[in-house]
């Protein structure tokens, strides 16, 4: 390598380091390519009460909010429960690569470390092995990779401290898939997996003969968006020598109306065999009735008012619900389901600057089963976190 190379090199890492250290959003470019870089720092702290005893320690829902684990039941007297962690921390790195045709190729790859697996303990190292989020290519209205399911809008979801926010009343998928956008239109065809309920358990099928299909319209105008998605994919269980698939079919609408800064943001799910797509799989998409399957219809959704009291101080007012359509007919084989589950939350957050914000959070939820056992979870949440 020549003397001009090295140099060449050395100013380019050091100009990376620079950038890195001074928070811009792009850390180097190098030839055609723009590297760029982001994410934040998260640190939340939770006060949780149950009413139906305390889910154990290595629960998914002491880390955040997930409707399927509140507990129901008779009342218990167990005390709150105390969390702190940093898991829902997250990096991301980007590139954009101009083209002699003048088109772009952009990639984007994002990792966390909230829902994986512990590397250690919280006795002493406190680890836990990153995940990936995201990781994806885009060209000339393409999309190849995972990325947010097109079924999903984004754009509709709050800003709480909880990790996911109207849990049960939202669409939140991430997977693989292929996706085509042409002015206010997108379609894709994603990931299948299916969860069915057997003998009351929950089995998770990987064996559809055609991809999830989803068709996507977004309208955008100064007083905001409104978009509206469709979902038709197959449901299957082919084991042990039972060969059964049924259709599931969904459709959503979803939007944020402003209010000068002020913003009301909403969305209204409802279909058939919809299962893991809404809240976070509090039901399952079909049950298993001898060999046939049974899809369970569902209506989902929210709406979250946020209030700018200054420009350092906010509050987001949240009310959230999920209501299956079991059929009862089916109890014997399907146990005890989730009829419905809601939950409402109030926040007040502080930015002394724009990227640093500090929040307190309370959340009420509750789970009711189709036999009406029910329970319910109080949770008071603080958090810092910093966006670089």
């Amino acid at each position: 390598m020549t003397t001009t190379k090295v140099t060449a090199l050395k100013t380019l890492t050091a100009s990376a380091v620079l950038c890195a250290l001074a928070g811009t959003a792009n850390a180097a470019t190098i030839g055609n390519t723009d590297v760029s870089y982001g994410g934040y720092v998260k640190l939340d702290a939770m006060w949780s009460d149950y009413s139906a005893g305390v889910p154990a320690g290595g629960s998914i829902g002491r880390d955040f909010y997930v409707p399927g684990t509140t507990p129901v039941g008779a009342d218990s007297d167990s005390d709150a429960v105390f969390d702190m962690h940093a898991r829902q921390s997250r990096f991301n790195l980007g590139t954009a690569t101009k083209l002699d045709d003048g088109k772009t190729i952009k990639t984007k790859i994002e990792i966390d470390f909230i829902a994986s697996a512990p590397g250690g303990n919280e006795r002493v190292s406190n680890s836990y092995a990153p995940r990936i989020r995201q990781a994806f290519v885009t060209y000339d209205g393409w999309l190849f990779g995972q990325a947010w399911s097109n079924f999903q809008n984004v754009g509709a979801l709050p800003e709480t401290l909880d990790f996911v926010g109207p849990a049960e009343g939202t669409v939140f998928v991430r997977q693989a898939q292929a996706r085509y956008t042409t002015g206010n239109w997108s379609f894709s065809i994603e990931n299948p997996e299916s969860t069915v309920t057997v003998g009351g358990a929950r089995v998770a099928t990987d064996d559809a003969s055609m991809p999830d299909f989803t068709a996507r319209y977004a309208h955008k105008a100064d007083w905001g968006e409104l978009v509206f998605t469709g979902l038709a994919r197959q449901l299957t269980y082919k084991q042990n020598g039972i060969d059964a698939d049924t259709s599931s079919f969904g459709i959503s609408a979803s939007g944020k109306v402003n209010f000068g800064q002020n913003n009301l943001k909403f969305m209204l799910t409802q279909g058939t065999g919809l299962g893991r797509y809404v809240g976070l799989n509090v039901a399952h998409g079909a049950v298993l009735d001898g060999d046939d399957l049974d899809a369970i219809d569902s209506t989902s959704g929210f709406i979250a008012y946020q209030q700018h009291w200054n420009s350092q101080w906010r509050s987001t007012f949240l009310y959230s619900f999920f209501s299956a359509d079991n059929n009862t007919d089916l109890l014997a084989v399907t146990g005890d389901p989730t009829e419905m589950s809601q939950s409402y939350s109030a926040n007040l957050l502080y930015s002394p600057v724009k990227k640093l914000t500090f929040g307190v959070e309370f959340k009420h939820a509750e789970r009711e089963l189709e036999s009406g056992a029910d329970g319910d979870m109080d949770r008071l949440q603080f958090s810092a976190k910093y966006v670089f």
